[in-house]
């Protein structure tokens, strides 16, 4: 690979930790409304020093920038968001969760992996990259942050349908990402879909006296009698329909599944486990490839100490789906609607609530993809754990759709980052890491690298 120079590159890291750190100080707390149009600022300001032209949007809760800069051969959009979860519960933390603490190799605050610390890495790597072309950038740069991430981007799928001629690219760089605690990168094409509901039932204006169960329905029977109808003891959805969409499985991905190690035993391990799904060889097809049905909880009643007899007059239970491409959230919930008809639970009432996201996928022989897949190969010297699916969720699919490029997820989280939770952190190391990676990442694909793979 030619280079015009060689940047200092701890120089680089060091400028993105104060970036980091500066960042994290802001409590830009979307689920509360804080410091939002402040960070988005902050942020503005960070592309701006290195050449980005940048327009910023209202949204329903944050603003939306959308920055461009830079020129080549290739286009490259980047998507990362500034807002973060609430701190609470404080006193779980070992330190001031808005104070960038560095304690045994990992950087602890809030935003420090998700997603202040991926941005900042990513924004370090560009800056090492326009010091090695003298102040250019030798590909189209793009790049998305929103400030609604946490709060399910409500904003999202309608702004970048919206704008999808302003943020044409030919790859898509996702916002999060995971390292192995030896080093090894762990690279996610795509995103399960979900859909959130509720399920209510409720049988009298109020709670009476349990002694009437003889005479009344039990809304907590109701539900359970829904809720088991739903899902086998294997897992796999019973709702007659749900599976008729599901897009066969590649030779890629079954290659790609084929490939990544271990069955799980991580996770097992470190929850404690004490009931599994499927068996221990399924462990990776279900969490990349299975459609899913989660129980998040059963309400109604009485619930606290001793007993109290009563016959409670409505309950709920909360309930998500994991979708896989081609299912369709909307078509979701008609089939759910039928089969909760067909067993005679027509006064089940669904509720939908967050905004569906769309199940999202791209070909793991797309040379973007693979190119991704190389250079993480010779950064961190060994070969990256190639997830056709994450198991989680997010606004991937309008990137895909609207956008019309494929996208890879790689970044700096870590199994131990507690992301979400008290004492969220990054590994130092792995904050270096992905400066080198976006660095390598971006020279390549500036230099038409992956026409050759």
């Amino acid at each position: 690979m030619t280079k015009s120079g060689s940047p200092d590159i701890e120089a680089h890291i060091e400028r993105g930790l104060t970036d980091l750190r500066d960042l994290v100080a802001m409590q830009s707390v979307s689920a509360q409304g804080r410091m939002l149009p402040e960070t988005a600022d902050a942020v503005t300001a960070l592309l701006e020093a290195e050449g980005f032209s940048v327009q910023r949007y209202p949204g329903q809760v944050a603003p939306v920038l959308v920055a461009e800069a830079g020129n080549g051969p290739f286009t490259l959009l980047i998507y990362n968001h500034y807002d973060v979860q609430p701190e609470d519960p404080l006193n779980l933390w070992d330190t001031p969760p808005f104070e960038l603490t560095e304690r045994g190799g990992r950087l602890y605050g809030r935003g420090a992996s998700d997603d202040k610390g991926e941005f900042t890495s990513r924004l370090a790597g560009l800056r090492a990259l326009r010091e090695r072309h003298g102040g250019t950038i030798p590909l189209k740069v793009k790049w998305l942050l929103e400030g609604e991430e946490e709060v399910g981007s409500p904003s999202l799928e309608a702004f970048v349908r919206d704008h999808a001629a302003e943020l044409k690219a030919d790859g898509v760089w996702w916002e999060f990402g995971s390292v192995t605690p030896e080093g090894r990168p762990i690279l996610y094409a795509g995103l399960k879909g979900v859909v959130c509901l509720e399920l209510r039932c409720r049988v009298a204006a109020s709670d009476l006296h349990s002694s009437t169960g003889a005479v009344v329905d039990n809304p907590l029977w109701r539900l359970a009698k829904a809720v088991a109808s739903l899902r086998d003891e294997t897992g796999r959805v019973t709702i007659p329909g749900f599976h008729d969409d599901v897009r066969p499985t590649s030779e890629a991905d079954r290659a790609a599944i084929a490939s990544i190690p271990g069955q799980g035993e991580s996770l097992y391990d470190a929850y404690e486990v004490a009931r599994r799904l499927g068996a221990p060889e399924e462990f990776n097809t279900r969490t990349n490839l299975m459609p899913v049905l989660n129980v998040n909880g059963f309400h109604g009643g009485y619930g606290d100490g001793g007993s109290k007899t009563v016959l409670p007059a409505e309950g709920f239970v909360k309930i998500d789906f994991r979708l896989v491409p081609d299912q369709h959230p909307d078509r979701i919930v008609e089939l759910l609607r039928a089969h909760l008809d067909a067993q005679n639970l027509q006064d089940v009432e669904i509720v939908e609530l967050e905004s569906h996201q769309h199940p999202a996928r791209s070909d793991l022989s797309d040379p973007f993809v693979q190119t991704a897949v190389q250079i993480a190969r010779e950064v961190y010297g060994q070969d990256a754990i190639l997830h056709p699916s994450s198991g989680g969720s997010g606004p991937m699919s309008p990137f895909m759709q609207h956008v019309g490029a494929p996208v890879i997820a790689l970044g700096i989280g870590n199994v131990a980052g507690r992301v979400h939770a008290p004492n969220e952190n990054v590994l130092r190391r792995d904050f270096e890491t992905g400066v080198r990676y976006a660095l390598e990442l971006m020279e390549a694909l500036g230099k038409g690298r992956q026409s050759d793979l």
